[in-house]
């Protein structure tokens, strides 16, 4: 396959895959890219997850995830910040400079949307010196506005990189995922607005496709099976000045229920046919 040098396959996607597994089915396909989630890597072991990625030749594009900053409570805040502190270690471990970042949603019996996103901007104050020291950056990820209460209050880019100008952008920027963004009229002009600042740390697709399922979590379609043109959102990217990875990032239990090594060879096919021809 081809047309591959871009194409990150976030370890989500094919979470079914034990990480020796993922390795392997990577270098049969070529693939040299890939994004960690925290969980599958601490039960690997943090330093045996960053020798096996060595060893198969692939560059860790990202680590999901860090955020949950909206606490009230002094030691939930606290806690917080802690585990923060942890992933960009293991973010360093691991050979990535991008630590994504999921903010978090409304407290408990909370209501105040301003009020959960300043406390955001007081954990990224504290946080960023830190990530600077080891070499690793924040990107601030917006989630669908049906997420809001639960996940994470900022839902644009708009409102990210309100938050991420407020820090040098060697510190704090954005992730720029499609299947969050898409329905945004505005976000085309907040993408050149990141990448005039530098500020796209990542670049990552997903499709939308309806109805959702129950929850809603784990709706993101294949690539090419919905509503958006990836084209489109990788030209806006491109014209921002982005030259980096494309991370492929699928939740999707009809896809989690396949065979792993099907799902990344299907995955690394349609972002050749939707993305790179």
């Amino acid at each position: 396959m081809t047309d591959l040098a871009r194409f990150s396959v976030n370890q989500m996607t094919v979470k079914q895959l034990s990480l020796p597994e993922l390795a392997d089915a990577c270098g049969r396909l070529g693939v040299t890219n890939v994004g960690l989630w925290r969980e599958p890597v601490q039960a690997y072991g943090v330093e045996a997850t960053a020798k096996l990625v060595r060893d198969a030749g692939l560059t860790v594009t990202t680590l999901c995830r860090g955020g949950f900053l909206t606490a009230i409570d002094p030691d939930e805040r606290a806690r917080a910040l802690d585990d923060n502190r942890r992933a960009v270690d293991e973010a360093a471990t691991l050979g990535t400079d991008v630590l994504v970042l999921v903010s978090g949603g409304l407290p408990a019996g909370s209501k105040d949307l301003h009020g959960a996103r300043e406390r955001i901007a007081d954990a990224l104050a504290e946080l960023g010196p830190y990530t600077e020291r080891h070499g690793v950056k924040l990107a601030i990820e917006p989630l669908h506005p049906m997420f809001a209460s639960d996940r994470c209050v900022v839902s644009t880019l708009t409102q990210a990189l309100d938050l991420a100008e407020r820090f040098p952008a060697h510190q704090v920027g954005v992730t720029v995922d499609t299947y969050h963004i898409w329905w945004d009229d505005q976000a085309p002009a907040q993408i050149a607005r990141a990448g005039a600042g530098a500020r796209i740390h990542t670049f990552q697709l997903a499709d939308w496709t309806t109805p959702l399922p129950e929850g809603v979590l784990n709706g993101r379609g294949q690539i090419g099976d919905g509503a958006i043109d990836m084209r489109e959102w990788q030209g806006y990217v491109e014209a921002a000045g982005y030259t980096g990875p494309i991370e492929v990032e699928l939740f999707n239990e009809a896809l989690w229920a396949r065979d792993g090594g099907e799902v990344l060879a299907e995955t690394a096919a349609r972002f050749v046919e939707h993305v790179t021809t």
